[in-house]
C-alpha cells in the first residue's frame, strides 16, 4: 500500500502518551484506514512500545485480520494495515503488570462494532498505576456505553497488582448494530455514595482503616454517608490494597480510587480517592475527569448530536479529539480550556 493512502499521525502530539496509539488502533480497525505512527510516546521516561502497547497492538491486528510493521518492543514507529473486524472468543496476555484496560481502549470499540458477540480473556494489571483499575471500567465506563446500546458484562477473576500483575478479567461485549448518540451534560440529583475497600495479602485492618478513614472524611466535609463493602484477600499474585468511591447520580456515574504501595499509611490510600471525590462533588460538570476522553470515539461515531460536560479538560480528553480528526471529518464544538470545566458536542449526520 502506498504512502500517500495512510493516516500519517505524530505519537509526540499532546500528551504524547500510549493513548494516542490505542486511539489510532481503534479507529484504523474499524474504518479499515491504515495508519502509520512515528515518535510513538516520545514524551514518556521510557519511550517506545513497552509490553502492554506492544499487547495492544497484537490484539488489534488478531481482531481486525490486520498486518502490522515495526511492532517490537521499544519501537518508536508503526504502520498498522487492519481488513475486517472479526467477532469471536480472544484471549490476550501481557506478561507483565502492564494494564489490560489500556488494551481494552484499543478492543472495546471495534468489537463493539463487529457483527456479532465477542468474548475476551485478558491476563495482566488489572489494578495499576496510571490506568483504569477494572472496577471504574466496569462501574462507571461500561453503564455509559450502555446508553449507547452497547451491552458489555465484566467480570474480575483475579486481581492483579504491580509488581506482578496476573490479574484476569473476562469481558463479553455484544454490539448494537448502531451506536444511538447521548447527552450527558447535567448530572442531576446525587442518589448515593457507594465504594470499595479492599486488600490482598494484607492484615484486613487495613481494608478497615481505607473505609473508615473515607467514611469519617465524606461524612464531616461533605455532608454525605456511604456505603463501603470490604473485601478481605482479594485472591492476587502480589500484595496490594485499593479503595474506590462511586457517586451514583441521576444522569451520570462518577468514579474515583486510589491504589496502596509500600510504606502509604491506609488513611493517605482513602485520601486520595475522597479529594478527587470532593473535587468532582463542588464543581458542575456531568463527567468527571476521566471519563470524557473514553467516551469520545464512541460519541464520533455515534450518528446524531452527542455531548456532555466535564470537571475538566484533560491533555487526555483534547489529545483524543485531535487523534479523532485524523480518521474522522467531524463538527466538533469545544467551550472551555485545558485543565478547567468544559463542553464537547459532536454533530453528526
Amino acid at each position: 500500500m502506498e504512502e500517500k493512502e495512510l493516516v500519517e499521525i505524530d505519537g509526540s502530539f499532546g500528551e504524547g502518551g500510549g493513548q494516542i496509539l490505542r486511539t489510532s488502533l481503534a479507529l484504523s480497525a474499524i474504518l479499515g484506514k491504515p495508519f502509520t505512527i512515528h515518535h510513538i510516546r516520545s514524551k514518556r521516561r521510557n519511550p517506545g512500545l513497552q509490553a502492554q502497547h506492544l499487547k495492544a497492538v497484537e490484539a488489534s491486528a488478531q481482531i481486525a485480520e490486520g498486518h502490522v510493521e515495526g511492532a517490537e518492543v521499544g519501537s518508536q514507529r508503526i504502520t498498522f494495515f487492519p481488513q475486517k473486524i472479526i467477532p469471536g472468543n480472544y484471549r490476550f496476555e501481557v506478561k507483565t503488570a502492564g494494564s489490560v484496560t489500556l488494551i481494552l481502549q484499543a478492543i472495546l470499540l471495534p468489537l463493539s462494532m463487529a457483527r456479532g458477540t465477542s468474548k475476551a480473556t485478558l491476563i495482566g494489571g488489572t489494578h495499576v498505576p496510571w490506568s483504569p483499575p477494572f472496577h471504574y471500567f466496569s462501574e462507571v465506563l461500561l453503564p455509559a456505553i450502555e446508553r449507547m446500546g452497547i451491552s458489555a458484562e465484566a467480570i474480575l477473576e483475579r486481581w492483579g497488582y504491580y509488581p506482578k500483575g496476573g490479574g484476569m478479567m473476562d469481558l463479553k461485549v455484544n454490539p448494537p448494530g448502531e451506536l444511538k448518540a447521548i447527552s450527558l451534560v447535567d448530572r442531576g440529583s446525587l442518589k448515593g455514595i457507594r465504594g470499595l475497600s479492599t486488600v490482598s495479602h494484607l492484615p484486613r485492618h487495613v481494608a478497615e482503616r481505607q473505609k473508615e478513614q473515607a467514611l469519617k472524611r465524606i461524612h464531616k466535609e461533605l455532608k454525605k454517608e456511604a456505603e463501603i463493602a470490604v473485601l478481605e484477600d482479594a485472591p492476587s499474585d502480589s500484595p496490594g490494597s485499593f479503595m474506590a468511591i462511586m457517586a451514583d447520580y441521576e444522569g451520570a456515574i462518577a468514579g474515583f480510587s486510589s491504589l496502596g504501595s509500600k510504606g502509604k499509611p491506609a488513611e493517605k490510600v482513602a485520601d486520595e480517592a475522597v479529594d478527587a471525590f470532593k473535587d468532582y462533588f463542588k464543581a458542575k460538570g456531568c463527567l468527571d475527569p476521566h471519563l470524557g476522553d473514553q467516551l469520545i470515539p464512541f460519541m464520533a461515531l455515534a450518528k446524531g448530536r452527542s455531548s456532555f460536560t466535564t470537571t475538566r479538560l484533560t491533555d487526555h480528553l483534547l489529545t483524543n479529539l485531535w487523534v479523532l480528526q485524523h480518521f474522522l471529518e467531524l463538527r466538533v464544538l469545544r467551550k472551555g480550556e485545558k485543565g478547567g470545566e468544559g463542553r464537547v458536542e459532536f454533530l453528526n449526520e
